[in-house]
C-alpha cells in the first residue's frame, strides 16, 4: 500500500520539480550523479548513509551519527527563517545547499522489523474519461477534504467520542483556542503578522496570520484541559509586536463555530510570494500509488504556478524509517524544478516494515533544512503518508515541538491520507492540521487505486480528484 502511494507521489514530484531547477545534472566516468550549481561547483548527488553537507557559513553536519545527537540549541537560522527554542533530539543547526541526503541518526530505534520488497507499477493506460497531460495519465486519484475549524461544532462532538482517547494517547489537546482576524483600516485581511497569546508576559501560543489574516492561538495544548483553569482575563493578545487591547474570547468544546476576535493592525501586507512544500513517505507500502501521483504534482505545480499571481517556490522530501537505507533524501525550495525531476525520478518505494515510520525526522527535518521564505504571504506543507509515528515519548515530544515551531512560523500543515492508514494515525494527522490552520485531506476509494482506504471520521464531503483538491487548496492559501 505504502509503496503504492509512493510511487505516485515520487512520480508526481519528479515531474513537479522538473519544471523549477537552479542546475544542471550529469552523470562522472565513475558513473556518480553530480549537480552543477549556479556558482558552477559540482556536487556528489550520490546518497550515503554518513555523509557532510556544507552550509553556506562553510560548517557541516553528518547526516548520520554525531549529526543527529545534539541535545539542545536555543536557535538555528536556515535561509531567512528563524526557529526559536527547539530541544531535544534534533539534526545540527545552520544553513545547507540545497539537496541533502543520507541515513540521518534517530532519536528512536523502531525494533527489528524487516523491510518489504518494493513493487515497480506503470502509470496504467488512460480509461474511458481520464485526462491526459503532457502524455501522461493524471487525475486518477480522488479525495476528499475536511477543515476541522470550519466544522467546529463536529470536531468537538469527535474530540468527545471517536477520538476522546486520542487526546491522551498522541498527548495533544486542541480543544481551547483564540481565533483572530488582524485586518488593515479598510478591513482587509492581513497575511503574515505575527501574533502571540498571553499569559502575563508569558507567550503561552504563537503564530502568524494566514493569506486571510487568519490565526489561531491554542491554550494548554499539551495538558489536560482539566489540569488548569482557563480565564479570559488573564491572558491578551500581541499583534505585530504590540499588546492589543481587545479582550481574549476562547472558543471551546461547548460552542457551535469560532469566535473570532478582530484586531486592526497598522502592519504591511505581506510579499506575493509563497512556499509549497511535499513531505513524502517513500516506505515499501506507498508503492501502489506513487506513479500516479508523480503525474498529479507535475499537473498541481504547472497550475498553481499559472493559475495564480503569486511567486511560487516548491521543495519535496521522502522520508523512510530509522532501520532503512535512507531516512530523509531532500531537496530545497526553487522557483524552477528542472533539476529536481531527476531527483524525484530516482526514488521508489521501500523499507518499513513495521507500520509506523519517521514522520517525527521528517517534520523536524523540513523546518531545518528547507528554506522557508519568513516574508512570504504563505507557507504550506502537504505532509503525504499512510502510516504514523512511532508512539513513544521521545516522538511525541518531538512531534509536539514541531507542530509547534509549524505554527509559529506560520506553515500550514495539510496531510494527506492514503490507504491503509488507522484511526490512530487520523486522529494524529488532524491533530497537525487543526493547530496549524491547515486542512485535512483523505484518498478514497472512489479511483479504484491502491488498497481500500479506511472510512474517515467526517460529515458530508465532495469527492473531488487529488491534483484538483490540491490546486483549489494551494490558490484558496495562497491568493
Amino acid at each position: 500500500m505504502k509503496s503504492r502511494f509512493l510511487l505516485i507521489t515520487g512520480f508526481a514530484l519528479s515531474l513537479l520539480f522538473a519544471a523549477c531547477s537552479d542546475s544542471t545534472s550529469s552523470v562522472n566516468a565513475d558513473g556518480v550523479a553530480e549537480v552543477e550549481n549556479d556558482d558552477g561547483k559540482t556536487t556528489d548527488s550520490t546518497t550515503h548513509k554518513k555523509s557532510a553537507v556544507e552550509t553556506e557559513n562553510g560548517a557541516t553536519f553528518e547526516t548520520k551519527g554525531s549529526g543527529y545527537s545534539n541535545e539542545s540549541y536555543d536557535s538555528f537560522d536556515r535561509g531567512t527563517i528563524i526557529y526559536d527554542s527547539y530541544k531535544g533530539d534534533v539534526m545540527a543547526p545552520g544553513a545547507v545547499e540545497e539537496s541533502y541526503s543520507g541515513a540521518i541518526e534517530p532519536s528512536v530505534a523502531p525494533g527489528d522489523a524487516e523491510g518489504s520488497v518494493p513493487e515497480v507499477y506503470d502509470v496504467v493506460p488512460p480509461r474511458e474519461g481520464d485526462d491526459e497531460y503532457n502524455g501522461r495519465t493524471y487525475g486518477l486519484l480522488t479525495a476528499s477534504e475536511w477543515n476541522d475549524l470550519d466544522n467546529w461544532s463536529a470536531w468537538a462532538e469527535i474530540l468527545k467520542g471517536e477520538f476522546s482517547s486520542k487526546t491522551g494517547y498522541w498527548k495533544f489537546y486542541p480543544t481551547t483556542l483564540a481565533a483572530v482576524k488582524v485586518v488593515d483600516e479598510n478591513g482587509t485581511g492581513l497575511a503574515n503578522v505575527s501574533v502571540e497569546l498571553l499569559k502575563g508576559d508569558n507567550v503561552k501560543f504563537a503564530t502568524k496570520t494566514d493569506n486571510a489574516g487568519n490565526a489561531y492561538c491554542w491554550v494548554q495544548l499539551f495538558e489536560d484541559e482539566t489540569e488548569e483553569a482557563i480565564r479570559e482575563k488573564d491572558f491578551s493578545l500581541k499583534v505585530n509586536g504590540k499588546v492589543s487591547e481587545t479582550p481574549v474570547e476562547f472558543t471551546d468544546m461547548t460552542d457551535e463555530s469560532l469566535k473570532i476576535i478582530t484586531i486592526t493592525s497598522d502592519a504591511k501586507q505581506a510579499e506575493a510570494k509563497a512556499d509549497v512544500a511535499f513531505i513524502v513517505d517513500a516506505t515499501g507500502s506507498m508503492g501502489d500509488e506513487i506513479s500516479f501521483l508523480k503525474s498529479d504534482i507535475k499537473y498541481i505545480i504547472d497550475h498553481a504556478h499559472s493559475d495564480t499571481k503569486v511567486a511560487l517556490r516548491t521543495a519535496v522530501e521522502f522520508y523512510r524509517d530509522e532501520s532503512d537505507e535512507y531516512i530523509i533524501q531532500g531537496k530545497d525550495f526553487s522557483t524552477d524544478v528542472d533539476n529536481t525531476q531527476a531527483f524525484i525520478a530516482e526514488h521508489f518505494a521501500d523499507g518499513g516494515g513495521d507500520f509506523p515510520e519517521a514522520v517525527h525526522t521528517a517534520l523536524e527535518s523540513a523546518l531545518q533544512n528547507f528554506s522557508w521564505n519568513e516574508s512570504a504571504r504563505a507557507r504550506i506543507a502537504f505532509l503525504i503518508l499512510d502510516a504514523p509515528a512511532h508512539h513513544q515519548d521521545n516522538v511525541i515530544e518531538s512531534l509536539q515541538k514541531s507542530i509547534t515551531l509549524y505554527a509559529k512560523n506560520g506553515i500550514k500543515l495539510i496531510p494527506v491520507a492514503a490507504s491503509g492508514i488507522d484511526k490512530d494515525t487520523e486522529s494524529m494527522l488532524r491533530f497537525f492540521d487543526i493547530v496549524t490552520g491547515g486542512t485535512y485531506v483523505f484518498l478514497t476509494d472512489d479511483s479504484g487505486i491502491g488498497y481500500s482506504h479506511i472510512e474517515a471520521s467526517v460529515g458530508d464531503h465532495k469527492v473531488e480528484k487529488l491534483a484538483d483538491l490540491m490546486i483549489r487548496l494551494i490558490k484558496k492559501y495562497v491568493e
